[in-house]
């Protein structure tokens, strides 16, 4: 961390206080000064506060170069945004850029004491705060784990008296980079109403969520947004869980904290209130205008019971569905997306927008996004790399619509429906255009479409389903554990993976040198000759 004292400040300070090198009790300056630099954060509250500022930081940067989007996958449980980040660590020796997100849908799906529930929810208010508090233990003890690791390099240079390693050694501590990175947390549509919304988002603030993503969606009648029968509030009911939530983090002292405002209303076709207009033009009456209406006549007269609206200077009916919801009309989504993007930007405070989409199509957003910029020219969003979206056909219709348009090929050359998904089409000039698409896309939407944001929502969820199916239809096939070693263990090795020692990567030797500096040469350790992590010591 940028305010994190160095090895030698650390150093300076414990020995001003024990001149002799160790406590009155026996403890050295060094494993003071280790401890010390081991715990990155006091609390998870600082973890907020410092992530916040991260995440403005970000923003600005893209802000002023587009290419530097963010990207997160999203994460059903600690040991998965550790590994995740451990992974963008070695990959790229930074952690900057990368994100957690915690989706409310695998929440409810994997997190919850009731089972495995659909995303309407459904699911504790706790189980939420508790996953972030639990990714932030494990990356956190990431951190310790690196640390001690580091420490380590110091103590046998010194035995070595090599000092130039020594100094070596303590660069890598002062320059030690934390795993510790942006949450963006997802809070459903708030689970209740705004004081409900607000309770829960300082919640999960103080789990050290630096970024809450709200919708706009009825709390008691949430769908997940790739599903049918989504049913919207009005744009003032919104803004103040916008508010809310805002309110949660300055009470917090998180002062940057970031709102995401998603719309659903792209798939949204329900609203269950028509709010009270004041005057021609204010958020009710913008909100009014897109409710399906019949006209009022003798022949088609009002009955008791029902509902009128005034508009354009005569009375219609709304039309109401059995369960009192109100339909819109067809084909207002786009525009209504639009108008909630703007109302949340400029009324509700919000600092990213979320246009949850039905198909993954560059065009179609960057169109949608180029109306909100013309009202907030700095607009940005987080988009929703959705696994519901069947990405390789998708993109291999917009392929093949495109080549047809532009004369390349003939509608005949390619199928139009499902059947090219089948891999027959995998190395054709299609597949491979397709492809290449897929490996820009990010790319694209973040530069023409004001993406800042990339993420996956589920993507553990069907890495987890797929990993253990390839192993289960080999260990208990015909490979028994040669599916294990090949498909893992060798796998991890030859990848460089830490967690092959397993052991090590969940604390062991962090309790070893714990013991050490408590008990000295009495200390009984794990790590010791006998221990079988030291079959991988040379990897």
């Amino acid at each position: 961390m940028a305010n994190r004292k160095t090895y030698a400040e650390l150093r300076s300070e414990a020995e001003a206080r024990y001149p002799s090198g160790q406590t009155p009790g026996g403890v050295t300056v060094d494993d003071i000064v280790q401890l010390k630099l081991q715990n990155t954060f006091d609390t998870h509250l600082d973890i907020a506060r410092a992530m916040a500022k991260v995440m403005r930081e970000d923003m600005a940067a893209y802000d002023a170069d587009p290419t530097l989007s963010t990207q997160s996958l999203g994460c059903w449980s600690g040991f998965h945004a550790q590994q995740m980040i451990k992974s963008v660590k070695r990959l790229r020796g930074t952690t900057k850029r990368a994100y957690v997100y915690l989706s409310g849908w695998m929440v409810a799906g994997l997190r919850n004491r009731w089972g495995h529930l659909p995303d309407q929810s459904m699911h504790e208010k706790t189980a939420v705060a508790d996953l972030i508090q639990e990714i932030y233990t494990s990356l956190r003890q990431a951190d310790e784990v690196a640390m001690n690791d580091l420490f380590k390099d110091l103590k046998a240079a010194r035995k070595a008296g090599d000092s130039a390693a020594e100094r070596a050694a303590i660069e890598a501590i002062d320059n030690f980079e934390t795993h510790v990175v942006p949450i963006i947390a997802d809070i459903d549509a708030g689970f209740g109403n705004e004081h409900a919304t607000y309770l829960l988002a300082k919640e999960l603030i103080k789990a050290g969520a630096c970024c809450l993503q709200i919708e706009n969606q009825v709390s008691d009648a949430k769908q997940c947004g790739h599903q049918d029968g989504k049913v919207t509030v009005p744009r003032e009911d919104f803004i103040e869980k916008l508010r809310a939530c805002r309110l949660a983090f300055e009470e917090l002292g998180v002062d940057e904290g970031v709102i995401v405002a998603r719309t659903d209303s792209l798939g949204a076709g329900l609203t269950q209130k028509v709010p009270v207009s004041q005057h021609p033009g204010d958020l009710a009456a913008e909100y009014i205008k897109w409710l399906k209406t019949e006209a009022i006549t003798d022949a088609n007269p009002m009955k008791d019971g029902e509902l009128a609206l005034y508009r354009d200077g005569q009375f219609v009916r709304p039309a109401r569905l059995p369960n009192g919801l109100f339909p819109f009309q067809e084909g207002s989504g786009r525009q209504r997306v639009i108008e909630d993007c703007i109302a949340s930007l400029t009324q509700g405070g919000a600092d990213l927008l979320w246009i949850e989409t039905d198909t993954p199509n560059v065009d179609e957003i960057a169109g949608m996004v180029n109306e909100i910029k013309r009202e907030v020219p700095n607009a940005k969003l987080t988009y929703n790399n959705s696994p519901s979206f069947n990405w390789t056909l998708n993109l291999r219709k917009q392929v093949r619509d495109q080549w047809i348009k532009e004369g390349k090929i003939a509608e005949t050359d390619y199928p139009a429906g499902n059947e090219l998904m089948k891999a027959d089409y995998d190395e054709t000039d299609l597949g491979r255009e397709a492809d290449d698409r897929l490996r820009r896309f990010q790319h694209d939407i973040s530069t023409k479409a004001g993406v800042f944001h990339n993420l996956i929502t589920l993507p553990t969820f069907h890495l987890t389903a797929k990993s253990v199916d390839e192993l289960s239809h080999g260990y208990f096939g015909e490979d028994k554990m040669l599916a294990y070693v090949a498909t893992v263990q060798r796998q991890e090795i030859r990848r460089g993976i830490s967690a092959v020692k397993h052991q090590h990567e969940v604390g062991s030797d962090l309790g070893d040198t714990f013991k050490e500096m408590v008990a000295g040469e009495r200390a009984l350790k794990a790590g010791g000759h006998a221990n079988t992590m030291n079959q991988f010591a040379a990897e």
